[in-house]
């Protein structure tokens, strides 16, 4: 596994269709018409304020379950690997992403965030086969017990 994949993995490219697909999303807005999110702004600047909250939690306790420079020669299936395989990822996916789309309130921004998820999950399938071809059937196994974004709760 080169350096590059081992520290970043899929996160440049995912970030970089994502942010595109956002702006694609800001000039149809216009066009699609579709409906705001909120009819109060309490609830939307509370949701927004809740999800970035946890969406920042979620990439702390990343971080603190698996450090950069351990990326990719350390399997690690505890903390908040125990339920994402993907947490950083699942940070962004779950919360922040959400968050934007609260704040830009309207749907398609919404459509935009359920888009992100097949999106994501194609491109860390690279990332996972070098996962198993590091880890082997260690990695299969935890592939089992735990979902990519979000949390298997149950097992």
């Amino acid at each position: 596994m080169r350096t590059y994949e081992r520290i970043f993995g899929s996160g440049p490219k995912g970030t970089l269709i994502s942010i595109s697909l956002l702006i694609v999303s800001y000039y149809l807005e216009d066009y699609i018409g579709l409906r705001k999110i909120f009819t109060n702004d309490v609830a939307k600047y509370s949701a927004i304020i809740i999800l970035f909250l946890l969406g920042v939690a979620l990439l702390i306790w990343s971080l603190k379950s698996l450090s950069p420079e351990d990326r990719g020669r350390k399997l690690v299936i505890e903390g908040a690997y125990k339920y994402f395989r993907h947490p950083l990822y699942a940070a962004f996916l779950l919360f922040i992403n959400l968050g934007i789309a609260f704040l830009l309130d309207n749907l398609i921004y919404l459509f935009w965030v359920v888009i992100l998820f097949p999106i994501w999950s194609s491109i860390v399938r690279g990332e996972e086969k070098l996962m198993k071809n590091e880890f082997g059937e260690e990695y299969h196994t935890y592939c089992k017990n735990t979902w990519r974004f979000v949390p298997k709760l149950w097992h």
